[in-house]
């Protein structure tokens, strides 16, 4: 499935969910689209923060989407003990190495995700950026920094999303979100990605996200208070 077309004048912005990997991908673009309000598109960027500005500063700049909101999305290692494979993680703020970047929405996001995911936990917090798989004493040293969560995308994402044709903050700034389902945790550390033994509770998580981005989407073209 491609790039949907581009709106035309005087259309919504569109949506763009940028994830790294090709599991993360197959998830969300196998999910229902039916209640779009606009041209969505999924973009795997590619591991690591450099892959992540390189690819969303590309998609950013084709004609069409230079003004989309943006979601970052796809998995993630939860920093909090009882955490587990599955439960999500709505940022309201992610921290990378060039500062932190707000996030938009995310009550809202929250309220859906409770009720398109029922019966999956959902956290809230400052999402952490690394350049690197995280593990064992690592982990507690970011939880101790307050995040709730780290990945290696979604700081990259959001500030390229920010700085990539218009301003980075104040009200005229891109939409951006992070929404993360936990596939590694404190009890539940994986060897390596490739083995999701939690995996395949995280991917129907992952596949089932897509009507609360909808919802969030479609907040966003209401009338300002």
């Amino acid at each position: 499935m491609g790039r949907e077309p581009a709106p035309g004048p005087g259309a919504a912005p569109p949506l763009l969910i940028a994830c790294a990997l090709g599991i993360e991908q197959f998830a969300l673009r196998s999910g229902d689209r039916s209640g779009a309000p606009g041209p969505v598109t999924v973009v795997r960027t590619g591991m690591g923060p450099a892959h992540a500005r390189r690819a969303v500063s590309r998609a950013l700049g084709e004609e069409g989407w230079r003004d989309a909101a943006v979601i970052a999305s796809g998995f993630c290692a939860g920093l909090a003990p009882g955490m587990h494979p599955g439960d999500l993680i709505v940022a309201d703020e992610t921290r990378g190495p060039d500062g932190t970047t707000a996030c938009v929405g995310t009550e809202l996001l929250v309220k859906a995700l409770v009720r398109v995911v029922p019966g999956r936990t959902v956290h809230t917090g400052p999402l952490t950026g690394s350049d690197h798989v995280v593990r064992g004493p690592e982990r507690a040293a970011l939880r101790a920094t307050g995040a709730i969560a780290v990945d290696m995308e979604s700081a990259a994402t959001l500030r390229t999303a920010r700085e990539t044709g218009g301003l980075p903050d104040g009200p005229d700034a891109r939409p951006v979100a992070a929404v993360r389902v936990v596939v590694d945790a404190p009890e539940h550390e994986l060897v390596r990605i490739g083995t999701v033994r939690g995996g395949i509770s995280a991917f129907r998580v992952l596949r089932a996200v897509l009507p609360a981005f909808f919802e969030w989407h479609r907040s966003l073209l209401l009338p300002r208070r």
